[in-house]
């Protein structure tokens, strides 16, 4: 039976436990449950701390977890990613205090604060940088005006929280995370792993893609088509009208309304756009 780790609360839990609904596994019902077996699927399902998944999928224990992109780099590790989730995305950036005017740099002998001590150690080393990194589990904003650190590296969304604490962005982005997929290197998969990460994936292209259906004139079809080119092709049918045909592919949904527009403008009628529940790719 194959052994899965889940996070067991916050953001990454709700989303992870959603998606593998959706892809067809079973999941627990209450929030205290540490295990569940799905017998139809022949897996067990693992719910740990999020932090605590990539060693545990790194020992062996477990075959496969979900976990962030973030998380596995800051542990350490042996695992590696085997498929990016498109939820619980962040971007981590280095602070300093407004004015300061810091480049990357400046980093050489500063006190780093971070909840992520690892993926900050990772990132300086691969730049070649000297630096003291102190670990905070919480409250990283204030460590400058505390005087615990020169500068911080955490999670920036708005930027709002570190223009209150005095601080602003500067350098380029240290991690662009998300939920993802994690497994041994060079382990072998198995049927049950390779049928969760295609089951996944399929969740994963059917949120991100829409079905959009068109007719176009034939002298106008390979300008739609080009708009249009789906996955591997658009699949095109002549209809009852002589000169017309009929088009289907797939769309990223970030697109869909532009696209839209220009296939106006091509001489596209009757546009419509299904949403894709699943898929296998």
């Amino acid at each position: 039976m194959l052994k899965v780790a889940i996070p067991n609360k916050g953001s990454l839990s709700e989303s992870a436990i959603a998606m593998l609904k959706e892809a067809g596994y079973r999941q627990r019902s209450d929030a205290r449950d540490l295990t569940l077996i799905d017998n139809v699927n022949e897996i067990e399902f693992y719910y740990l701390r999020p932090r605590d998944i990539a060693l545990y999928v790194a020992s062996g224990e477990l075959e496969v977890g979900i976990t962030g992109r973030d998380l596995l780099i800051d542990s350490g590790a042996d695992a590696i990613e085997a498929l990016a989730l498109d939820f619980g995305k962040s971007t981590f950036r280095f602070a300093a205090p407004s004015g300061t005017a810091y480049q990357l740099a400046d980093l050489a002998g500063k006190r780093i604060a971070s909840a992520y001590p690892g993926l900050v150690n990772d990132y300086l080393s691969n730049k070649s940088i000297s630096a003291t990194v102190v670990r905070l589990d919480g409250a990283v904003e204030s460590s400058v005006r505390l005087g615990v650190a020169d500068v911080i590296a955490d999670v920036v969304s708005t930027g709002g929280t570190l223009r209150q604490a005095g601080l602003q962005v500067f350098g380029e982005t240290i991690l662009d995370s998300e939920a993802i997929v994690i497994e041994r290197p060079g382990s072998t998969r198995n049927g049950a792993v390779d049928t969760l990460i295609r089951r996944l994936q399929g969740v994963v292209i059917a949120k991100q893609y829409v079905l959009v259906d068109y007719d176009v004139e034939d002298a106008f079809l390979d300008q739609a088509c080009a708009l249009t080119p789906g996955i591997e092709s658009p699949t095109v049918s002549a209809l009852q009208k002589a000169g017309w045909s009929a088009v289907r592919a797939m769309v990223k949904r970030t697109d869909i309304n532009r696209i839209m527009d220009d296939l106006w403008k091509a001489g596209a009628r009757g546009i419509l756009v299904t949403d894709i529940h699943a898929c296998r790719l």
